[in-house]
């Protein structure tokens, strides 16, 4: 009998570092209502955003995605050479091949670590973190450079009123390594391909192609760019209700209670989502909300990182307490954990 070899098995992983990059570039509300009509006031009262992080014109995802990464790395204690793995989590870097993750793993010199992209939107940094705690357990990699990185700002129409003005740009990066104590939950996750279109694009690039250009002229005003919109309301509703659930189970899974939480991080959606999944879950005042969404707008797949990383800045005794974190967005996809914040 034929016995294969195997790499021992890790117990555990947790978050080794964190790293954050936000563009220079902010954009109020105000200058929002130059697109949509709209105000102030009431962006503020149905968003609870005040501004968003939007990267210039010569700032590309990758850029945002290369400064995330050091800084993680930097703060890991963990050298490029004793990375084993890249997956970023991204639903506007410009490629649809090759992917970032080669390009970044080159770029910071950790070649020739295995590197892929994720495309589960505003959930997809959650979906690194378990498939990264997953390689660490299971011995195929000793640490994984995970990357939540957005330049929505390429992919939005400002005069479109359901989602353009709540998005915002960024990237936020974490290494997970080995453990002798649990750091990572067990992920709770799904999806419901039911509600495909209510998180969509205008166009798809096949459509964009098989266009006749000559016969069918671009009008004056219209838009060929594929853009980002939603069905707001039907969007609302599942998050704000199904997606309590969905971090309960989350912490069930983990075998904790609300009140063992130092913090609570969902996706950075809309401060309304966040209030109505507080009051679900039942949790105590003691818990710290990360409500990033206020200055940075939602950052999809960069959103969980990005407010952990100011969550930390601003309450650093949090360091080594466990936080409940859940992602949902367009597919519809989601996914949930706790982890013990590094």
């Amino acid at each position: 009998m034929v016995t294969l070899k195997t790499k021992p098995v890790q117990k555990s992983a947790k978050i080794l570092g964190l790293g954050a990059a936000r563009p220079d570039v902010v954009v109020t509300n105000d200058d929002v209502c130059q697109w949509i009509d709209s105000s102030d006031e009431w962006i503020r009262s149905r968003t609870g955003i005040n501004t968003r992080r939007r990267a210039d014109a010569d700032t590309s995802a990758f850029d945002l995605a290369v400064e995330a990464a050091r800084e993680a790395l930097d703060s890991s204690g963990v050298t490029a050479e004793q990375i084993d793995g890249v997956i970023v989590s991204t639903v506007s870097h410009p490629y649809a091949t090759p992917s970032m993750a080669a390009k970044l793993a080159d770029e910071i010199g950790v070649t020739p670590a295995p590197a892929y992209d994720i495309s589960a939107a505003c959930a997809g940094y959650c979906y690194g973190i378990a498939q990264a705690d997953s390689l660490v357990r299971a011995g195929t990699a000793r640490n994984v450079l995970v990357v939540g990185v957005e330049k929505l700002s390429d992919f939005i129409d400002n005069s479109e009123r359901s989602i353009s003005f709540l998005l915002g740009d960024g990237a936020g990066a974490v290494v997970i390594g080995a453990s002798d104590e649990p750091g990572i939950g067990p992920t709770v996750w799904g999806s419901d391909g039911s509600k495909w279109e209510t998180i969509n694009m205008t166009h798809s690039m096949l459509e964009l192609r098989n266009r006749d250009w000559v016969n069918n002229p671009v009008e004056e005003g219209e838009k060929v760019w594929p853009t980002l919109y939603q069905d707001g309301p039907t969007v609302f509703r599942w998050a704000a209700w199904e997606m309590a659930k969905i971090a309960q189970q989350a912490l069930d899974e983990a075998g904790l209670e609300a009140e063992d939480l130092g913090a609570f991080i969902p996706h950075q959606a809309n401060m309304r989502i966040i209030d109505q999944m507080i009051k679900t879950l039942k949790l105590p005042e003691n818990v710290v909300v990360a409500r990033d969404i206020a200055d940075s707008g939602n950052t999809s797949a960069a959103s969980i990182p990005l407010a952990t990383h100011r969550l930390l800045q601003e309450n650093p005794e949090l360091s080594g307490r466990p936080a409940l974190q859940i992602g949902f967005g367009a597919g519809l996809v989601y996914a949930a954990q706790v982890v013990i914040l590094p």
